[in-house]
């Protein structure tokens, strides 16, 4: 059977092709399941199909020129086995390979974001995650999701059941309930623990205590207690990029959850102590580019004094060399940079680079980014920032995995 037919035969709607080959060939050479792996679809079948298309070689080795795309490497024994979802450009695969974990399965909707994490991962991540049946996903220990935080119905809240079903969180529970990895971690904004005045966090509490996951906030207090009591217990899982060697202000909840019953708490990363600096992060000579306009930085200004006056209190945010943090970089920072903006003495501010945004989060400075500036900066707005992430995968190695 020819490789596209075959692959025809388990792509799901709203993924490319390409999505099933790298993992195909990332599984071939990891020695895990391919996605989709069946009695019609077996490994012998697939090792053939590759072949066949020239990604394998007669004697079933991996050509060079595939190697080079799909950035294999030496093949060493996995610690542990993650899938990552929502991936972005895979602030958190870099956090968790860190500490021995191989990626068997990624998933990412935004296309400009699938082709950065290609680039850098040699992995296409699979599209749309509602149309993934979960059983095709080969088995991991961790499964990795920094989801949207979407609303969920109040339907049945009387009986103690809320309506998860429309939102991309159900199937994120649904793939935990088929696959049951050992471990889950969670990321999202700050806000989670506000949202909908708390029962957004508490339904999605209750689902994971109803899929066999504890976390550090106890059973009783999940399933009995009022959003506000789960709102006060979570904030102990909200971290600190400057906590963490990094100079930003971006604070993010890591919900972590585990199915070993014989394990009651999880120790989060402390602090780390290090005294951040925004001038570690700044390049030496940015080209003038960056530098904002006369009128943009009017517009700033004005904006600022009149927020002042309205009592707002918001405005751009202005750092040097010697800052210990800057604001934290969201997705819209293409739009004006006003989040962010780096002082140059009698000259107008100038906006972060790219290089310099990828170190805000955290990325190595060898990461291949974005061809667009625009895209940059949305990709690296949307990330995770990748120390706070190594640190929490070091503690659920050292003391779940």
């Amino acid at each position: 059977m020819e490789l596209k037919q075959l692959i025809q035969e388990v792509k799901p709607e709203g993924s490319e092709d390409e999505a099933v080959i790298s993992q195909w060939v990332h599984a071939y050479h990891g020695g895990f399941k391919y996605f989709g792996q069946s009695r019609k679809v077996t490994r012998v079948k697939i090792k053939k199909a590759l072949i066949g298309e020239g990604i394998l070689k007669a004697d079933g080795k991996i050509s060079p020129k595939s190697k080079k795309k799909y950035g294999i490497k030496p093949r060493k024994a996995p610690k542990f086995k993650f899938i990552d979802l929502f991936a972005g450009i895979g602030g958190m695969r870099l956090g968790f390979q860190e500490h021995g974990g191989v990626c068997v399965f990624s998933s990412e909707f935004e296309k400009n974001a699938q082709e950065t994490y290609f680039e850098n991962h040699g992995d296409f991540p699979f599209g749309d995650i509602t149309k993934i049946n979960p059983t095709a996903i080969p088995d991991h220990d961790v499964l990795l999701a920094g989801f949207p935080c979407q609303p969920f119905s109040h339907a049945g809240l009387k009986l103690g059941i809320a309506d998860t079903r429309g939102t991309l969180f159900h199937d994120i529970a649904t793939i935990l309930e088929t696959k049951k990895p050992k471990v889950a971690l969670l990321e999202n904004v700050k806000g989670l623990l506000s949202h909908d005045k708390g029962f957004t966090l508490q339904t999605i509490l209750q689902r994971m205590v109803q899929l066999g996951y504890q976390c550090n906030i106890d059973k009783t207090l999940i399933i009995n207690g009022s959003p506000r009591q789960l709102q006060e217990a979570a904030k102990h899982m909200v971290l600190r990029s400057i906590d963490f060697g990094v100079p930003q202000n971006r604070q993010r909840i890591f919900i972590v959850l585990w199915r070993d019953k014989k394990i009651h708490h999880f120790k989060y990363p402390e602090p780390l102590g290090i005294q951040t600096r925004v001038g570690d992060i700044l390049e030496d000579n940015p080209q003038q580019k960056y530098t904002i306009s006369d009128k943009l930085w009017s517009g700033h200004r004005k904006r600022k004094d009149q927020n002042r006056i309205n009592g707002k209190g918001f405005g751009f945010g202005i750092v040097n060399a010697e800052s210990k943090y800057t604001n934290t970089i969201s997705a819209r920072y293409y739009k004006d940079g006003s989040e962010i903006l780096v002082d140059q003495g009698g000259l107008n501010p100038r906006k972060i680079t790219p290089l310099e945004a990828a170190r805000l989060q955290g990325f190595p400075d060898d990461f291949i980014w974005n061809k667009s500036n625009v895209h940059v900066y949305k990709q690296f707005g949307n990330s995770v920032t990748v120390n706070v992430v190594k640190a929490v995968a070091e503690e659920i190695y050292k003391q779940i995995l």
